[in-house]
């Protein structure tokens, strides 16, 4: 997965705004929209692009609860590591989900409508897995910041 710094250019611009045109972002970027499109086309099938989303207030879609999870496993065997990220990309509840170091095993950022959701969550996906020796919950209060911009630096020597 290489890029130069065009494409790094171009990773700025959308990751701003990806509704933007070819036209737009080529204009940006010192191109023409269809060299522009043709590497949008390689940064997304080389996987330096993931995904374009849109980011969704919870709020506005009444899941104003948010909480962020640290999660312990019983043992820190490969089945059950692999079968806990499982469960975590096929719940809807889990916005995201970090494995990582440290005290607890997982980070899991958590949406609810209310506060009898969550706890009927935590019964079904916490309480109910042999695996998990336990869990931390913090309730977000305010989300200061919302996004997924990487910050992008050209390669060296371009």
């Amino acid at each position: 997965m290489q890029y130069d710094r065009t494409d790094a250019r171009i990773l700025e611009i959308v990751q701003k705004n990806n509704r933007l045109t070819s036209e737009i972002i080529g204009e940006l970027a010192g191109l023409s929209a269809t060299a522009c499109q043709r590497r949008l086309k390689r940064l997304r099938s080389d996987g330096i692009i993931e995904a374009d989303v849109s980011i969704v207030s919870a709020k506005a879609v009444g899941r104003p609860i948010q909480m962020l999870v640290l999660v312990s496993l019983e043992r820190e065997r490969a089945d059950i590591i692999d079968r806990f990220k499982k469960a975590i990309r096929s719940s809807a509840e889990v916005v995201n989900g970090f494995y990582v170091t440290g005290d607890a095993d997982f980070l899991l950022y958590i949406t609810a409508r209310t506060m009898e959701d969550y706890e009927q969550f935590t019964r079904r996906f916490f309480y109910e897995n042999p695996d998990i020796k336990g869990f931390k919950t913090m309730v977000v209060m305010d989300r200061v910041k919302a996004g997924f911009a990487i910050p992008v630096e050209a390669p060296d020597g371009d």
